[in-house]
């Protein structure tokens, strides 16, 4: 059909849309990332778009298609970034809006779409459940239903992301954008194929799991207009594992002070796992398609990490229960140069003797050396060890 007909001229339409509101986002160099994964890496920060996604980009293109029709009001279901967009695009916009979550959906997104003016309703299920309820809620409410990547306008509207990158970086080799529905890939595919044909996109989804950390692309398949522009201009697509994006979220986060979603973090865990190579000459362009996350997400894969590189340490160990003992257990561990950040007594649930006493210790040491060096040292001193992390 000539309305399902998506091309650059239509993407610049699009582009032009949302000028004045949508963000030209910026395009920084990772030397950690090129370091680490054998190439020129740069990284497009739509994290720090209006709204925290490139989800802006398409709502405001779709809201300009609609013209009137969408003058009594617009609905929309959603995960939390396409919410959060209909409803800011709405606001500029002057219409009401609608937005349907799933009772899963990040707190944090959920207030920020009533926060722009959307009335929230929240259904069982997942994001395509949400999707499903908020099309038949449009008819029955008379609302525009603006779906979150199945639609010519919307696929255009993200595809600016492309168009933007193939002007930021004159020696663009490969795209990797993460692919959920299929919006912001086939957009960028065909925006870039367009403008620099030799340039070429690779496609990054989560690897399956009942409690995704990437709920933003927890998508069960691209849909019936995105799949056949995924398969025609998307050269590769590769899965990653959640443990590979939660490690991507902090590296993001601790070396290029970005603050990212799951989702938008695959296309990065994808090159820390080697499930996609750099481009051999040239620039790698990584679309970091999200900065949503809920802040005791972030502040939980912290400590993860932190356990991981042998960096927090947690021991359990017994005590004499007499005075003074806590105290020399405390000083040995100073003496290491190991900082103390919890320390907590345990007298139930743990066999003991009638005069002994368990404590359980929080411990930050510089990297795994270091805290073998702690451990063995109180080992020395007498202490028996239980570490429950490392």
């Amino acid at each position: 059909m000539e309305d399902a007909v998506v091309d650059l001229a239509r993407i610049h339409a699009a582009a032009a849309a949302g000028e004045g509101i949508v963000r030209e986002t910026p395009v920084l160099e990772s030397r950690t990332l090129s370091e680490r994964a054998g190439g020129a890496i740069a990284l497009k920060a739509e994290s720090l778009q209006r709204t925290g996604s490139f989800k802006l980009r398409g709502a405001l293109a779709k809201l300009a298609a609609l013209g009137d029709a969408a003058a009594s009001g617009v609905i929309a279901g959603s995960a939390g970034n396409h919410g959060q967009a209909v409803a800011y695009a709405a606001r500029e916009r002057g219409v009401p809006c609608e937005i349907v979550m799933p009772e899963t959906a990040a707190i944090t997104k959920v207030e920020a779409c009533r926060a722009a003016g959307a009335r929230v309703r929240l259904v069982e299920g997942r994001v395509e459940d949400a999707v499903a309820a908020a099309h038949e809620w449009a008819a029955q409410a008379g609302l525009a239903f603006v779906h979150p990547y199945d639609d010519p306008d919307v696929i255009a509207g993200q595809g600016g992301v492309g168009c933007e990158l193939a002007a930021q970086l004159p020696q663009l080799a490969r795209v990797i954008v993460p692919i959920g529905g299929g919006g912001l890939a086939s957009g960028v595919a065909i925006a870039v194929k367009a403008l620099r044909p030799e340039v070429d996109v690779v496609g990054v989804r989560i690897e399956a799991h009942p409690t995704t950390i990437a709920d933003g692309i927890a998508v069960k398949h691209p849909g019936e207009l995105t799949r056949p522009l995924v398969e025609r201009w998307v050269d590769d697509v590769v899965s990653v594992a959640e443990d590979d994006v939660a490690e991507a979220m902090v590296l993001l986060m601790e070396h290029s002070k970005l603050v990212v979603e799951g989702a938008g973090a695959v296309g990065v865990a994808a090159l820390l796992s080697g499930a996609v190579a750099p481009a051999a000459e040239g620039t790698t362009a990584v679309v970091v398609s999200g900065g949503n996350v809920d802040v005791g997400l972030l502040a939980s894969l912290a400590r993860r990490h932190e356990s991981i590189a042998g960096r927090r340490l947690v021991l359990v160990t017994t005590l004499p229960d007499r005075p003074g003992e806590l105290g020399r257990l405390l000083a040995l561990i100073a003496a290491e140069g190991a900082n103390l950040l919890d320390v907590v007594h345990l007298r139930e649930g743990v066999a003991l003797h009638v005069r002994e006493s368990a404590v359980q210790l929080v411990l930050e040491t510089r990297d795994r050396e270091h805290a073998r060096q702690v451990q063995a040292a109180l080992a020395d001193a007498g202490y028996e060890l239980h570490a429950l992390a490392r």
